[in-house]
């Protein structure tokens, strides 16, 4: 009965879930933020919201984990030169956050220090403040990839990636 009340529970979200949660202002404020992030340090950030777990993931009990991971590779999170990119994921069905960083920032931070950062934004998603959680997200990677990608002054760091987040 888990796995059933598992599928019912993600198909009965869609986008439309995904849009109430961060509307095109709230996308348009995030992504400012992002791309100011980026001018601090040379890392690249990533944030996906994601409404439900697709079919396939569900009939294979597939955790979000799982999805955050495939969805680091499908939006080519990894592909950064300095391998400092960092994946933001927040799946509405089940609440569920995950941090995928790139082993370049991986190897500098601590499991406990990813704990944090996820355990701040889940206390504002159960609160329903989704955007106020993203950004707080955002500034807590910023704050780590600035501390070890700093840029040196007047440097520019290239947009390797999107800086808008991904709804889905």
């Amino acid at each position: 009965m888990g796995r059933l009340a598992r599928i019912l529970r993600h198909r009965w979200h869609d986008e439309t879930d995904a849009a109430r949660a961060l509307d095109a202002a709230a996308l348009a404020r995030l992504e400012a933020r992002v791309a100011a992030s980026e001018r601090r340090h040379s890392g690249e950030i990533r944030i996906c919201v994601e409404a439900s777990l697709p079919l396939a993931y569900l009939w294979r009990d597939a955790s979000a984990r799982e999805r955050a991971i495939a969805l680091f590779g499908k939006l080519r999170v990894w592909d950064t030169e300095h391998n400092n990119g960092v994946l933001v994921y927040l799946l509405l069905a089940e609440r569920a956050i995950e941090i995928v960083a790139d082993r370049g920032l991986g190897r500098h931070v601590s499991d406990a220090q990813w704990r944090a950062v996820v355990d701040a934004l889940r206390a504002d998603l159960q609160a329903g403040r989704f955007e106020a959680g993203l950004a707080r997200a955002v500034d807590a990677v910023d704050a780590l990839l600035a501390r070890e990608f700093a840029l040196p002054a007047g440097a520019a760091n290239p947009n390797e990636l999107p800086d808008r987040p991904v709804r889905r």
